[in-house]
This record gives structure tokens, C-alpha cells and sequence, in this order.
């Protein structure tokens, strides 16, 4: 009898203990069926708060360089440069020329108004645009143009010559009467007078080679700056930048200044950008002042982008030039650099 009694215990104790793999007894501990303890699930949340942690910096670091690259080609830079002339006029000396080029149709700010205030607080006594005002991909918005011409020609006497980008949009002609009728002066082969200070200097600007193709040459249009006004001091605007060395260098401006490179696209450092304007790598003549057998050649970074191009470490571009009468060759900021082209970034004052 005591040994029956007995025995619901020892089972009670033997189904407590049992530990076989499979076991499908009520109240079995089974190897691997164990609910997780609190370590357990300490170690599991820490995971998750990893896990959590590690998207949000990801998308921090992803939200900062989207803003970073809208930045990039969005914020405008006043970059400022002198430069001295032996045979400048007095009544031009401290002259300051706002130089812009290639908008492609861009705006900065509402309606553009970021850029026309900005040039208005640098008082400029001209402005220069050197071609590309529209995008030939993106095409031409309806009055763009026009109301480029207005705000900028209201805040000083304005000059505007043609790029590749309008001539490949077509209807060059009809742009330059409602350009100048809205106050751009445009310099389509041909040269004007500029008088301050009871002194005269002379502007001349030539239309883009994708012109009409009989239209005059650039030596044509130089031959005649000589026989209308001698050996006047000149300024020549031409927009690509990459003719100068092989055509524009020889016809005797004493300053070219021209756009079309858009700095290269992507600046980095030791170099004069990433990208040509033909697509070609690592190009030169994108930036500043560069000299070529005695001629020199000042080109802006420009403003817009072409397309799907993207400027990086090249922000869109106000060029504030400021003429002197001082030494013989242009200046940049302090002694020129002697035995070659100048470093385009010396001398160079850039306004954040």
C-alpha cells in the first residue's frame, strides 16, 4: 500500500524533470521550447535601438547632401577681381563691370529676384551677360527673357551678346529685338563707345560661331574696331571660352572675356574642373584670368545648368571685375604670376 502511494508523486516529480528532446508531456521542459528571459530580450531591443539608430543617421547624412547639392547649384557667390592697364583711361579706373553668363533659364529666388538684388547692392557701372540666357534642352519659357533684360538693364547700362544655346533654339532674331526692347543692348558683331569720367574706352561683342554663316568673322569685326577708333582701349566679349587660345587671342582686345564653361562643372582641387564643355576631362580656360602670348582672357563660371548637368564645389557665379590704371597686365589681387597662365583662384575675394 505505501509503495501506490507513493508513486503519483514520483510521476509528478519524473514529468518536472524530464528533459528528452521531443517530449510532448504536459508540464515537459523541452530543450529549445523555453520562453526568452530577460537577458534576452535586453539583447533584442538593443538590436532594434542599433538598428534604429543607424537609419537615422543614414537619413541625416542623405538629407544633408541633398541640401548640400541644392545649395551647390543654387546659392549665388560674388567672387571679385581687378585688374590693371597701363593704357586703361583715367576716367575708367576703379570701373566696376558685374560679368554674368549661362542662366540656362534658371531663376534664383522668386522670380529671379535673389540675383537682381544681388547685383543691385554691388553697384555695378555695366553689366555684362555673355550668352546662354536660355536652355536649348529645356527650352525657352514665355517672357524669361524679357524680364532678365528689365531687372538687369534698371540697375545699370547692360550689354548682352549670344551663345550656342540660343542659336540652337532658333529665332535669334526675334530675342534680340525683345531684348533690346526691354533694355539690353546687343552687341551682334559690332562695337560701342563706353564714356565715364569725360574718358572713352570701346566694347565690342561677337555673336556665337553656331550663327548665321554669313555672318562676319571675329577678325572682320576686329579690323573694323581699329579703323573706326584706332588703338583705343578694348574690351571684347565672346561667349566660348575655348576659342580664345586658336582664334580670339590674336585679334588684339585688350581684355576677352567669355562664359560658356560653366567652371568645369565639378572643382577640385589642383585642377580647372572635371568637365569640358565638349565632354572632354579636365579642362582649362573654366575660371579667372588666363594669359596667352600677351593676350589675356577672363572667363566666369556662369550661373544655370544645361539639362541634367549639375555644378559640385562650383556654385553659380556674380564676376564683379574692377579695372585700374596700374602696371601693364592685369592683376590679380597682387603679383601676377610670371612664366605661365595665371592660377585662376589667386587673388580672388569670394562674399559667402
Amino acid at each position: 500500500m505505501q509503495e501506490r502511494e507513493n508513486r503519483p508523486s514520483d510521476r509528478r516529480t519524473v514529468r518536472r524533470n524530464c528533459r528528452r528532446p521531443g517530449c510532448r508531456r504536459p508540464g515537459c521542459r523541452r530543450p529549445g521550447r523555453r520562453r526568452p528571459g530577460r537577458r534576452r530580450k535586453a539583447r533584442q531591443r538593443a538590436r532594434w535601438k542599433r538598428l534604429a539608430l543607424s537609419l537615422l543617421r543614414t537619413a541625416l547624412m542623405v538629407c544633408a547632401l541633398v541640401l548640400f547639392f541644392r545649395w551647390e547649384n543654387t546659392a549665388l557667390q560674388v567672387t571679385t577681381w581687378e585688374a590693371s592697364f597701363a593704357n586703361l583711361p583715367e576716367g575708367f579706373d576703379g570701373c566696376r563691370i558685374v560679368v554674368l553668363s549661362d542662366l540656362h533659364g534658371a531663376s534664383f529666388g522668386r522670380d529671379g529676384m535673389a540675383l537682381y538684388r544681388k547685383v543691385k547692392t554691388l553697384n555695378p557701372d555695366y553689366i555684362f551677360f555673355l550668352g546662354d540666357l536660355e536652355d536649348s534642352i529645356r527650352g525657352p519659357a514665355e517672357g524669361y527673357g524679357e524680364t532678365v533684360a528689365e531687372e538687369l538693364s534698371a540697375l545699370a547700362p547692360a550689354y548682352y551678346i549670344t551663345g550656342n544655346h540660343e542659336w540652337a533654339i532658333g529665332g535669334v532674331p526675334e530675342l534680340k529685338a525683345r531684348l533690346m526692347a526691354h533694355g539690353f543692348t546687343v552687341l551682334d558683331n559690332r562695337s560701342v563707345p563706353l564714356e565715364r569720367n569725360g574718358d572713352r574706352i570701346v566694347l565690342c561683342g561677337i555673336d556665337d560661331p553656331n550663327g548665321n554663316r554669313d555672318q562676319k568673322s571675329p577678325e572682320a569685326v576686329a579690323a573694323e574696331v581699329r579703323e573706326i577708333y584706332g588703338d583705343a582701349f578694348w574690351l571684347l566679349l565672346a561667349h566660348r571660352n575655348d576659342r580664345f587660345p586658336t582664334e580670339y587671342a590674336a585679334l588684339g582686345a585688350d581684355l576677352t572675356l567669355s562664359g560658356h564653361a560653366h567652371g568645369g562643372l565639378i572643382r577640385l582641387p589642383f585642377t580647372d574642373g572635371l568637365i569640358g564643355s565638349n565632354r572632354t576631362w579636365f579642362p582649362s580656360w573654366t575660371a579667372g584670368f588666363y594669359e596667352f602670348e600677351g593676350a589675356w582672357l577672363f572667363v566666369t563660371r556662369g550661373l544655370g545648368n544645361s539639362g541634367n548637368t549639375f555644378r559640385l564645389f562650383n556654385r553659380p557665379e556674380i564676376a564683379v571685375l574692377t579695372l585700374q590704371v596700374l602696371g601693364g597686365r592685369p592683376v590679380l589681387g597682387g603679383p601676377p604670376v610670371l612664366g605661365g597662365p595665371p592660377d585662376p583662384i589667386q587673388g580672388k575675394r569670394d562674399d559667402p
